[in-house]
């Protein structure tokens, strides 16, 4: 009988329940168990785990590292994926291989460079990739004279924190005053610039804001996959424009996205987004880990999570090439069981408690819509 391949996920985007069932699906019939932990008793992927177990609150990245090499060896794990302190468990690498647990994970350096947004621009234009003009704002004084630039080049400024996922703390400029026009309809990420300059004014916080030209659509995010080797097995454009969802392999996209992923080591799973400026693509974010909707390439017939996973054990996926490109598509929403009952949160100074079994739950519902649910 095989022995079942451990994969654990520490905190981890709700959407990543699709990223399990591909592993479960995989082409080779081979078992998976998965351990998840989480900050969130209700988070979808702790009832989609075989084991789950709350993570303690408010750890340092050491302590973290700690409880981290005590999960590997407790549950045996054969990869971990790790999102939460991702740059201090790959610093640790070969920690985890001593317990025989694979980091499914670029080098920490790699990981380092690409959480911060302005040094990732400053970094890649000398590898020829092409980057939006930005700038790094502290003050009201800096603020100003971003956008003023922006304005007189014909640009609409939109700023965000430097080091941020997820598109928290985006927003637009506007010079239209506070009115009721800004309470109508849902929130919009347009701010007035005078109540921005008025926030900053009554703060004595250092903000750490990229200032830079509102990009134009479609967005595109390559996923890539890559081996420590350096050779990228996949590169898989994945387009969004308003509503609208599709998959591209224009070299336009796709290449400047190998380029980095060689360059920078951004081993294993990444995902490289861009926009476009005066109707180019420029690069808009760097993420060095496995993006929430990468299950939609599934519908390209990719199992990229297993590829992934080949990769971290030291097995050989080949190359993945689409055997067809998915028709466009919506993202809609759809439910996932939860667990029934909290689990006990553990604590980085006691026994790590055994994992609550997945059996204590309803079984996870897979996903059997042509169109993909996040």
């Amino acid at each position: 009988m095989v022995s079942p391949v451990r994969v654990w996920l520490n905190r981890t985007y709700a959407e990543n329940v699709f990223f399990m069932d591909q592993l479960r699906d995989n082409p080779q019939r081979r078992p998976v168990e998965i351990h998840a932990t989480h900050g969130d008793p209700d988070s979808p992927v702790l009832a989609a785990a075989d084991t789950a177990a709350l993570e303690p609150d408010g750890l340092s990245p050491a302590a973290y590292l700690e409880y981290a090499l005590a999960q590997c060896a407790r549950h045996a794990v054969d990869v971990f994926i790790p999102v939460l302190h991702q740059a201090s468990v790959a610093a640790h690498r070969e920690e985890f291989a001593a317990l025989g647990t694979a980091l499914l994970t670029p080098p920490a350096d790699a990981v380092t460079t690409f959480q911060d947004k302005a040094t990732t621009y400053e970094k890649v234009r000398s590898a020829g990739i092409v980057v939006p003009p930005w700038w790094r704002v502290h003050t009201e004084e800096q603020l100003l004279t971003a956008v003023e630039t922006l304005e007189a080049d014909g640009h609409k400024a939109c700023f965000k924190p430097a080091a941020g996922a997820g598109g928290v703390g985006f927003r637009i400029v506007t010079r239209t005053p506070f009115s009721l026009f800004h309470l109508g309809g849902f929130p919009s990420p347009y701010v007035p610039l005078q109540q921005v300059v008025e926030a900053m004014r009554r703060t004595e916080r250092r903000v750490d804001w990229l200032v830079m030209p509102l990009l134009d659509e479609p967005e595109v995010s390559v996923d890539c996959l890559t081996g420590p080797d350096g050779r990228v097995r996949m590169a898989v454009g994945r387009t969004k424009n308003g509503r609208r969802r599709g998959f591209t392999l224009d070299p336009a996209w796709t290449e400047p996205a190998r380029l980095l992923a060689e360059t920078y080591d951004l081993h294993h799973l990444t995902n490289i987004q861009f926009r476009l400026l005066d109707g180019e693509p420029v690069l808009l974010d760097v993420n060095t880990r496995p993006a929430g909707g990468l299950h939609q390439l599934a519908q390209c017939g990719l199992n990229v999570p297993w590829a992934a996973v080949q990769l971290a054990l030291g097995e050989e996926p080949g190359l993945l090439e689409p055997r067809f490109l998915g028709a466009d598509y919506a993202v809609v929403a759809g439910p996932r069981p939860l667990r029934p009952a909290a689990l006990p949160r553990q604590r980085i100074d006691s026994p790590t408690p055994s994992p609550v079994p997945a059996a204590a739950c309803p079984a996870p519902q897979r996903a059997e819509s042509a169109l993909p649910i996040s």
